[in-house]
């Protein structure tokens, strides 16, 4: 049976099969929001490096967030945008391959980023005298690295077990980038340990830093209700009310994505999805940080008013 077999080297991606007038109007508004991504993130990253009163534990994870969104966003959405207006939606096999690495090593650094952000926002509410001392530059630098790392080596361990698979076709992914489940149906082969592997990734990478997070916030929301100052209290919520916010976009479509049954939603809701937490997350999460951070409206005001006087 496997004689028969023949490796695919490229496939066609159908995207959202709309009409011309219809692709042509979401070229236009995915652009739109893919440039906001771009200056957004870059704005934050930008604002925290040349800020120093933004060199803290919690600006230093906000700007790796900002690379790995920036990031996120620029491995599918130029193929999505280029397949939007050309008849040609093709990609070879181990670029699309490559694709599906990255998005989900950039993933789950989102995720991982998310909960040392969590982490260091209990210890600054929950244990401000030891604030300084458990949230060292020497610690941030190893939970930033370990996050990065770990999470090129899960995403390595799902690589490993996609190459593993013989692709006899079809020649076709119903979707707008290489995303894991969609590549899976091109095997010709048995993918229930992918599937096995990817359900246990999610609980470990989802559903685990979740609970985390959430604990953590309910530690957190206790002591800012014990917090005498009207000001600090205000502070604290503005701050925790932001990151909550983000957690509560990026992991709440994630878990429905990959967790929920398969029958609760087809393929057009996969790719809605997919466009929620590949595009519109790291669209929305400079906005939210941005708006809801007094800190960070400061610096940009600063920023701005540095530039005119010059």
């Amino acid at each position: 049976m496997r004689a028969n077999q023949t490796w695919i080297t490229e496939v066609t991606l159908l995207g959202f099969q709309a009409d011309l007038a219809v692709e042509c109007f979401l070229f236009g508004l995915f652009s739109l929001f893919y440039s906001f991504t771009l200056l957004g993130n870059g704005i934050i990253l930008g604002i925290i490096c040349l800020d120093h009163r933004l060199h803290t534990p919690m600006y230093f994870f906000l700007s790796h967030l900002a690379i790995v969104d920036m990031s996120y966003a620029s491995n599918n959405v130029p193929k999505m945008l280029a397949n939007l207006v050309t008849q040609k939606r093709t990609i070879s096999f181990i670029p699309c391959i490559m694709q599906t690495f990255l998005y989900l090593a950039f993933a789950h650094i989102e995720c991982l980023i998310l909960v040392v952000m969590s982490y260091d926002r209990f210890v600054a509410i929950c244990h401000p005298l030891h604030y300084t001392v458990i949230m060292s530059w020497r610690v941030c630098t190893i939970l930033a690295a370990v996050s990065w790392i770990f999470s090129f080596l899960l995403a390595l361990v799902h690589l490993v077990l996609i190459l593993k698979l013989p692709f006899c076709g079809p020649h076709e992914i119903n979707h707008f980038f290489c995303e894991i489940l969609s590549v899976l149906k091109l095997a010709c082969a048995d993918t229930t340990l992918n599937q096995v592997v990817i359900f246990a990734a999610c609980v470990f990478i989802l559903v685990g830093p979740l609970c985390v997070v959430l604990v953590s916030y309910m530690r957190i929301l206790v002591t800012i209700l014990r917090i005498q100052s009207g000001e600090g209290r205000r502070k604290a919520f503005s701050t925790c009310s932001s990151h909550l916010c983000v957690v509560g976009l990026f992991f709440g479509s994630a878990i429905v994505m990959y967790m929920a049954p398969k029958s609760q939603h087809p393929e057009m809701q996969q790719k809605i999805l997919s466009l929620f937490y590949s595009l519109f997350n790291p669209m929305l999460n400079p906005l939210i940080y941005s708006l809801r951070n007094a800190e960070v409206k400061g610096a940009l005001r600063r920023s701005l008013l540095k530039e005119r006087l010059m």
